[in-house]
């Protein structure tokens, strides 16, 4: 009996350890290409059957081509996600290019399901993201053609063209769907709009500099 008791206990403590250091599973297929037909609620997309799939699932046509940088920000970001390649669907990899016209910016945003790695192709470029609460550090630091700069998962951060010439950039995402919450957007653009007092007490302004920001989103 007691040594039962003792197999049990090293069991539960292998269960447990096993439990502690889990993460995403590993795949346990080839691939599972995404199938935009098939309506089932999944977390991610159901798969194609594996006889139909084509080398097109894989591969896209097209991140050569500059983004259209004639807006307020003067950037343009195009996502190459699961949307776009089908056999990202469970690789948890994503990419994409920012193009930047002369000091522009890529506003402040976070990802809530990526961490990002950001190579500069093209331009000299100022990039920063804050630490979480409390101390919300700003780190921030001068990229130029060939550096690289790691922006961690759920932090806010931005990028900003330096020079009077177009800049591009080349970021790589850890998921399939990495999302974008764009902050000026979300805080002062939601559907319905978040109640002026409220934004005008975060804030510490008056609530009519609330109501101007909100008609600019």
């Amino acid at each position: 009996m007691a040594s039962l008791n003792i197999i049990l206990f090293f069991s539960f403590l292998v269960s447990s350890f096993s439990s502690a250091l889990a993460s995403d599973p590993s795949s346990l297929q080839d691939f599972c290409v995404a199938d935009a037909n098939n309506t089932a609620l999944v977390n991610g997309f159901a798969c194609k059957d594996p006889k139909t799939v084509e080398a097109d699932d894989f591969s896209f046509s097209g991140l050569h081509l500059p983004g259209n940088t004639s807006n307020p920000v003067g950037s343009k970001v195009t996502l190459i996600n699961v949307a776009k390649i089908p056999g990202l669907n469970t690789l948890g990899i994503s990419l994409a290019r920012i193009d930047y016209a002369p000091w522009g910016i890529n506003p402040p945003h976070f990802h809530p399901r990526a961490s990002e790695i950001f190579t500069v192709i093209k331009g000299s470029l100022q990039v920063g993201f804050v630490t979480s609460n409390p101390e919300n550090r700003f780190i921030t630091k001068i990229l130029h053609q060939g550096d690289v700069f790691v922006f961690p998962i759920g932090l806010i951060h931005f990028q900003r063209n330096l020079g009077d010439d177009n800049a591009l950039a080349i970021s790589s995402l850890s998921s399939q769907n990495p999302g974008v919450m764009t902050i000026a957007n979300a805080v002062f653009g939601s559907t319905p709009d978040i109640p002026s007092d409220v934004l005008a007490k975060a804030f510490q302004v008056d609530k009519g500099v609330v109501e101007y920001l909100q008609t600019k989103f």
